[in-house]
């Protein structure tokens, strides 16, 4: 889904590559408008089925509550408004402003591009390595962001979110996007095409949104259709120090992060906790 959607993007709604090679507010613009109609559509849209449609009521939901609402803990004293300014305001920015960056290097020879012709088995590849780099990245900024310092002024933010909804994904102060974006700079070294670059980014954003859904599943007749969120992740968001990555790459299984929800590695993740703030 996320490679059909990558190249409608870059054929019939981002601007040409020709157009991309003088910084200039048109299609910076166009590129911007883009990425905010690809968030509110994706995550507006599974907010609207599940949340207010009640599409599946509580079915494959991992918590029972509602997004909290008359909350100190959110500005707007509201979980889903706060999320939404978060993600749009400052997510879609910082998106754009790397997603400009790449496309403008592309466009005037300084970051190495690809095409199907040149390399036709590293350029379908690149659609599996993507996520895979993408989860490496992620580890480790993640683990950054949970350092006390960065962690209190920073990353405490995201993790207002206990009870995560499709808002949720992308909800982050704008220190930690600039981190969670960084990632796309590997197009800067390695030699991709610019459908790569918007897939990596959809990865990065509107996919966020899918897989903080809440739900596990969504179902259709009551036969689950598309996979959205992962207990794995909803672990972290519950116990913190655990879970940092996510499941295309074993990274917390290999430092001794992972947490399947079994009192065993419950007991450990608690000691871990203890120990840091011993």
């Amino acid at each position: 889904m996320m490679v059909i959607l990558s190249y409608a993007a870059w054929y019939f709604l981002y601007p040409s590559i020709e157009a991309s090679k003088v910084f200039a507010f048109g299609w910076i613009t166009q590129t911007w408008a883009v990425n905010m109609g690809l968030m509110v559509s994706i995550a507006g849209g599974l907010y609207w089925y599940f949340y207010m449609r009640k599409g599946q009521g509580k079915t494959l939901k991992f918590d029972a509550r509602d997004p909290a609402t008359n909350s100190r803990s959110f500005n707007f004293k509201d979980q889903v408004h706060d999320n939404m300014f978060w993600s749009l305001i400052s997510g879609v920015t910082v998106w754009t402003a790397f997603q400009v960056f790449i496309v403008w290097g592309m466009a005037n020879g300084y970051f190495p591009t690809l095409t199907f012709t040149d390399n036709p088995v590293w350029y379908l590849a690149l659609f599996i390595l993507m996520p895979m780099w993408s989860a490496f990245h992620f580890y480790w900024i993640h683990r950054l962001l949970h350092v006390p310092f960065m962690y209190k002024r920073f990353h405490a933010l995201h993790h207002r979110n206990v009870n995560i909804g499709p808002w949720s994904g992308m909800s982050m102060h704008p220190v930690e996007h600039i981190l969670y974006f960084s990632t796309v700079l590997v197009h800067a070294v390695v030699a991709t095409h610019p459908v790569h670059l918007i897939y990596h980014l959809i990865f990065q954003g509107p996919g966020a949104a899918m897989s903080h859904t809440g739900y596990e599943d969504l179902l259709i007749k009551d036969r689950r259709k598309l996979a959205l969120g992962t207990f794995y992740h909803t672990l972290h968001h519950r116990f913190f120090e655990c879970n940092y990555g996510n499941q295309e790459m074993p990274m917390d299984r290999w430092f001794g992060t992972f947490h399947d929800g079994t009192e065993e590695r419950m007991h450990e993740i608690r000691e871990r906790k203890n120990s840091m703030h011993n």
